[in-house]
């Protein structure tokens, strides 16, 4: 079905790409990847997997995500993808005059302001209610022993945590702050790499979590918490928010990219942005990876893939454009005349009408899932509910407060969203889930990952290890310092700004698991970040 090598990885990191038949797990940090393992030895399928690793990752990687935040996931079950959007909208007190009130320009990153209503658990026990095998209860057990007993700090995620801590020690001083640095710095500093952490709080609030279905989250006794939290400091969050909240199971979309289909949920999620860079960069041949045309084909069509998706995405009820519109090769085409052999300045065209974790997994009898969960910009909005180790996410912060903005803030309305999970298919075959975490890099990484795996037949380790780009604005472009030097400075010399980094989180933390024609698994893991497979 893939036609990658097996041997070669030019690219080659301390890991190689992995090989299994009964199951795999593949996370951004060992322990949540164990823990999904250890929940498909008990007799628990490729769902009851990647939950166990999601609230596993709450606990083990605290600085990427946590019970506060939001979650997508697609889902390869008996022969079917399905979506799920496990994103929440602003409170219904929050409105545009608040802010323009509060002589606010844009949306703020610390605060009330920000904080939507949080969809991880709900994600969790909707996933585990319709496909998972296990009680709640056992697979969320490994989280909850990590969380009361603790666990040492990885490389990654301590280095992390210590940036984090710098910048809210210096910009959060606030009474409302002072959970936070209660829950995670509480002895004055952030938990050092190798350092055993625990969070008792955690653990009490994942076991009410696993014991009711989340329905203590949005209806019980951590709703009322977080009410009283919110109404205490002049938040805008309630417990009517959480209890009207469901998620919502949504068809994935997808398009047709060098006979292959890449899945994607559909808005309020950004996966449109590299399905429209994918439908440009079909119409173009690419022959040889390390070449400066193959580079900046790719740069070029992103640039105008992200016009598109930051002038029209938004909740699908407020976008003025359809789907189908933004996704025709017709419009794909229109968008590719513009492409030259200079650097553009990217604006939105005119369609006919018409911090984050990801992980993966798969299993013996075909599942597969492909999920995502983020508390936003590390720790989020720096809000830590007392007594719950519930960290507050800061999603609203991409609503736009321009009242003629599809994005604009209304009461209700779900944000832009950047966290989006992959899928890969061939006739009508499950190929695999792939994902690249974090932010704006996210469609980025994935459009680079299908491109080296399908243009450039890479294993799943190269096509993560390869070098990077990413757009950042206008003509300017960050790489990695692995970069190649000589097609840097000829990208340069088209009019690209080009942007030297060694901060190789900024570009991205990714995972693959593809299934062979001989129904075996392989799989590749970041290898900028703790990366782990768990394989059976």
């Amino acid at each position: 079905m893939l036609n990658f090598d097996t041997l070669y990885n030019p690219y080659a990191s301390r890991r190689v790409t992995t090989y299994a038949n009964n199951g795999m797990v593949a996370t951004s940090q060992p322990l949540a990847a164990e823990a999904g393992l250890s929940v498909l030895r008990k007799g628990g399928n490729a769902v009851d997997a990647a939950i166990a690793a999601a609230v596993c990752l709450t606990v083990v990687e605290p600085t990427s995500n946590g019970i506060g935040g939001d979650a997508f996931a697609l889902i390869w079950s008996k022969g079917e993808l399905y979506g799920l959007n496990a994103s929440g909208p602003a409170p219904q007190l929050l409105n545009l005059q608040i802010l323009k009130k509060a002589g606010r320009e844009k949306m703020p990153i610390y605060g009330w302001l920000p904080v939507t209503v949080p969809g991880a658990p709900s994600a969790w026990a909707e996933l585990s209610s319709r496909f998972g095998r296990l009680p709640l209860t056992e697979v969320m057990a490994p989280a909850i022993k990590y969380a009361e007993g603790g666990f040492p700090v990885s490389p990654t995620v301590g280095r992390s945590w210590e940036i984090s801590f710098d910048r809210y020690a210096h910009d959060l001083k606030d009474e409302q702050y002072k959970s936070w640095f209660n829950t995670f710095a509480p002895d004055g500093r952030a938990p050092k790499i190798g350092e055993l952490w625990r969070s008792p709080d955690h653990a009490r609030t994942l076991q009410s979590i696993a014991e009711t279905k989340a329905s203590s989250f949005y209806s019980g006794v951590i709703a009322d918490k977080i009410d009283y939290f919110s109404k205490h400091h002049g938040g805008f969050l309630r417990k009517e928010d959480l209890a009207a909240y469901k998620p919502e199971w949504v068809n994935p979309v997808s398009i047709n990219y060098r006979g292959y289909q890449v899945w994607e949920i559909p808005p309020n999620g950004h996966g449109l942005v590299a399905l429209l860079a994918l439908n440009i960069l079909k119409g173009f041949d690419f022959d040889i990876k390390e070449s400066t045309e193959s580079y900046h084909y790719q740069i070029e069509a992103m640039k105008l893939a992200f016009a598109d998706g930051l002038k029209y995405i938004a909740d699908p009820s407020q976008m003025s454009v359809s789907i189908n519109d933004l996704l025709s090769d017709e419009y794909a085409a229109e968008r590719r005349k513009l492409i030259g052999g200079r650097a553009l300045q990217p604006e939105p065209g005119r369609p006919p009408k018409g911090g984050t974790v990801y992980l993966a997994t798969a299993d013996s009898e075909g599942n597969m899932v492909s999920y995502i969960q983020s508390n936003y910009m590390g720790f989020g909005s720096g809000l830590v509910v007392p007594g719950t180790g519930i960290s507050l996410h800061n999603r609203g912060n991409n609503f736009s407060l321009d009242p003629n903005h599809a994005n604009c803030l209304q009461p209700g309305k779900k944000p832009y969203h950047t966290i989006i999970p992959g899928f890969l298919t061939k006739d009508q075959k499950p190929v695999g889930p792939f994902g690249v975490m974090g932010g704006f890099m996210q469609p980025q990484g994935h459009v680079q990952v299908i491109m080296n795996t399908l243009d450039f037949h890479l294993n799943p380790q190269a096509a993560l290890d390869a070098p990077r780009w990413q757009w950042i604005n206008g003509k300017t472009i960050g790489v990695e310092h692995s970069f190649p030097e000589h097609i840097a400075q000829v990208l340069a010399r088209k009019g690209h700004d080009i942007n030297w980094s060694m901060d190789t989180a900024s570009f991205g933390r990714g995972q693959i698991i593809w299934r062979t024609e001989d129904d075996v698994l392989a799989g590749g893991t970041e290898s900028r970040a703790d990366g782990y497979i768990g394989m059976w």
